[in-house]
């Protein structure tokens, strides 16, 4: 079970969530124990720069879209390290509101 099972079911249902991740792989933009609230996507609308809760290389993250191409999405945080591409399935929700 993932530390935002609660908030990836509630997306799946076509609802917001709220979330409050721990760690520093975002600070500067998200910072750890912050307030997100979430809401359900399209992935074809997001733009460089979206942060998504997504599933990438098995894990759960809070984390940046860094670029859009024919393999997916980048994905990364906001200290420079890309986790890597996914696609539209592993991407369930964009930040609305970061506080």
């Amino acid at each position: 079970m993932s530390w935002a099972s609660h908030a990836i079911a509630e997306l799946k249902e076509g609802r917001q969530a709220v979330i409050y991740p721990r760690g520093h792989s975002m600070k500067g933009k998200v910072e750890s124990g912050q307030r997100v609230l979430l809401a359900p996507c399209e992935p074809a609308e997001l733009k460089t720069g979206n942060i998504v809760l997504v599933r990438c290389s098995g894990r759960v993250y809070l984390h940046l879209v860094k670029a859009i191409g024919a393999r997916g999405w980048l994905i990364g945080n906001n200290r420079g390290r890309d986790n890597g591409w996914v696609g539209a399935t592993a991407i369930y929700g964009k930040a609305i509101e970061i506080g």
